[in-house]
């Protein structure tokens, strides 16, 4: 001990006991709370070492430093900050089961407000160790246990560190090349990046992506719009002409269903229904009903729902789009367009703050006329959750807004009551609802929420019905993305009535609801496969606005001519015959893996990731670009934001002057 003592009053004996503590909190972070899906003695070897490289080269810029007083400082600087880089990532993993992006981490003041219930919820005991040593060294420290060694390394010396870290890094990144064949050419596979080069290099990795980003926006031309254009004319999808007009000039009312998942559609729960209402909703005449319809968010969640669903876009491979590019992308948006178009009003009802996820400057560049923010109603007290006012007061205390917004409208409901952690007060829960027990309290109270939001939409729909606006309306319900992610598998099997589940389990997992819903209508349950891609060009062909001109990624899914092919914001994707999950492929009917793919398959599946790919990295180069800046469409003027102001003093004194 004595030995160890003197050993850490060196300077490379503290720099040592630093990069060994370090090593053991990132390892300990990639076997506890990370899910990297580690297999075989070559990846496990890799998934050690990947910590060292970077963590040998950060640390050792110390050794620069020839004072003391320096070189501590420093050193324990590089420490700390690796540290808050490596929690940070270990509390958005365990809610979004993905790494944060620069993307992330710069949009991350726009998302923090009102994140403060989740991010308490997504805490463990366990954490303490990713800070203690770091406590007990400053401690030792303090009490100069650990004595600040006067005597410098040479620059030699210095320099031998760094290229033994090089070194290390660069047999890391080989053996991981050879593993993993054109792993940094793999844009959607952050997860092959931290499990094979470590977080250090996946976060300077995507520095350099983050960088190639705003250079491409500096450097787009409006000549590389032709090849979009040429690529969503060419997969264009004319509407199904039965169905062409049949709601044209009704109100657009959506109700965004957060965190709903279609695995709720008519599940029993201890004999009793968790979503009653909806279940009658999505059995009605008079709704088209989607029972293989897809979420396709990436990091971005209900954000990238919201684009999906308004612009007929991907959110981007990396990030939040509202929250990094939102601000001053050009948009041709489902409220200007039904405003321009057809003389829509537009308005958003939500009962968050206005800058969560950055909407207050989306929106406006989206064409919506007003924003009805948390500053519009009461949310005191235990009105209101960790994310905004609860579901049934936004319904009930929007009404004094939405009865005065000149018709027709297009208007959005976000609910916000059945988000992680899901948690609900006791006054809130049907005390005839019992939760099932699958072993997790979070999955457990998911189907609370769930429910508690099928009260909600049911209590709105009455008062739709008494004031007579379900006459004159067409009602569009969707799921933003899922509630239950990946990482709980033992409770989804639990769920799904199995063992265990497979990736083709997981991808079906990934099935939010979708349903339009208009009196009159001849609906029923419809098995084509789309995703919220596929939204906005479905509104548009049903209100009888043609959609062939605008700049759009989805395809009428009432239109006999769509492929029915769902991309996945990773590049994984769903078709009618076969699924691509986690790197596994299934036939879709039956869940069947494919172990030994016959040349004919391999031509269709080949076929299709080659439409997955270019759909993604079109979309990609439309919004990393604002290529929509270049799009001169006749009949569709570009937003200008500043013509909108949200403001809870004014809005309703303007919308009662407008109704004069």
């Amino acid at each position: 001990m004595k030995r160890l003592g003197k050993f850490v009053n060196t300077r490379i004996g503290f720099f040592a006991l630093l990069v060994v503590l370090f090593w053991a909190k990132t390892l300990f972070a990639y076997f506890t709370d990370f899910k990297l899906g580690a297999e075989g003695i070559v990846q496990y070897a890799i998934l050690l070492v990947n910590p060292l490289g970077t963590t040998l080269l950060l640390f050792g810029l110390a050794f620069y430093f020839k004072r003391s007083r320096f070189f501590y400082p420093v050193l324990m600087g590089i420490d700390v900050l690796n540290t808050v880089l490596l929690y940070l990532n270990v509390i958005y993993y365990r809610e979004f089961t993905d790494f944060m992006t620069i993307a992330t981490m710069t949009g991350y003041s726009k998302v923090n407000q009102g994140l403060s219930g989740s991010s308490i919820a997504l805490t463990n005991l366990h954490d303490v160790f990713y800070w203690l040593d770091i406590v007990v060294i400053l401690v030792l420290m303090l009490f100069r246990k650990i004595k600040f060694d006067p005597r410098a390394v040479s620059h030699r010396v210095a320099f031998a560190f760094t290229s033994v870290a090089l070194v290390v890094f660069g047999v890391n990144l080989a053996v991981a090349e050879m593993d993993r064949p054109q792993l940094l050419g793999r844009t959607f596979d952050r997860t092959y990046i931290v499990k094979y080069l470590g977080l250090d290099t996946f976060t300077a990795y995507d520095l350099v992506k983050t960088e190639h980003v705003n250079d491409m926006r500096k450097s787009a031309t409006k000549s590389e719009l032709e090849k979009v254009k040429k690529f969503t004319d060419s997969h264009y999808a004319s509407p199904n002409v039965k169905m062409y007009g049949i709601a044209k000039g009704r109100n657009v009312i959506v109700i965004h269903l957060e965190s709903f998942q279609q695995f709720l559609i008519n599940l029993k729960v201890n004999g009793q229904e968790v979503t009653p209402f909806l279940n009658s909703l999505y059995k009605s005449k008079e709704t088209y009903a989607f029972d293989n319809f897809f979420h396709q968010v990436g990091q971005g969640k209900t954000s990238d729902a919201e684009n999906l669903l308004e612009t007929s876009t991907f959110g981007l491979s990396q990030g939040s789009l509202f929250a990094t590019l939102g601000s001053d992308n050009t948009f041709e948006a489902a409220p200007a367009i039904l405003n321009q178009r057809a003389g829509y009003t537009s308005a958003v009802f939500h009962g968050n703050i206005a800058s969560f996820w950055n909407r207050n400057n989306v929106y406006k560049n989206m064409g919506y006329q007003y924003f009805f923010d948390a500053s519009y109603y009461d949310t005191s007290g235990d009105k209101s959750t960790g994310y905004g006012l609860k579901d049934k007061l936004l319904f009930k205390d929007s009404i004094k807004y939405l009865e005065n917004l000149q018709q027709p409208f297009y208007v959005k409901y976000i609910t916000v009551t059945n988000h992680f952690p899901f948690d609900l007060d006791s006054e809130d829960t049907d005390p005839n609802f019992t939760a099932p027990d699958t072993g997790s309290t979070t999955v457990d109270n998911y189907f609370v929420t769930a429910h508690y939001l099928d009260q909600a939409v049911k209590e709105f729909f009455t008062y739709l019905d008494k004031s007579g606006l379900a006459k004159k309306s067409i009602i569009v319900l969707y799921g933003d993305h899922y509630g239950i992610s990946d990482n709980h598998k033992a409770a989804i099997a639990k769920i799904l009535g199995k063992k265990s589940v497979t990736n083709y389990d997981l991808a079906m997992f990934q099935k939010v609801p979708f349903m339009i819903n208009m009196e009159g209508l001849k609906g029923g349950i419809d098995h084509t496969y789309g995703g919220e891609i596929d939204v906005l060009p479905t509104i548009e062909d049903l209100l009888g606005i043609s959609s062939d001109k605008y700049i759009q990624f989805g395809q009428d899914l009432l239109s006999t001519k769509r492929n029915q092919i769902v991309p996945f914001r990773d590049g994984d994707w769903v078709s009618k015959t076969y699924t691509k999950y986690g790197g596994d492929y299934y036939y879709t009917a039956t869940g069947k893996p494919i172990t030994k793919m016959t040349t004919s398959q391999k031509k269709q599946i080949d076929k299709i990731q080659k439409y997955v790919t270019t759909d993604l990295a079109l979309s990609d180069k439309v919004i990393n670009g604002d290529l929509l800046r270049f799009y001169k469409l006749p009949g569709f003027t570009k937003v200008n934001k500043s013509s909108y102001t949200y403001n809870a003093q004014k809005s309703l004194a303007n919308l009662k002057k407008v109704q004069q």
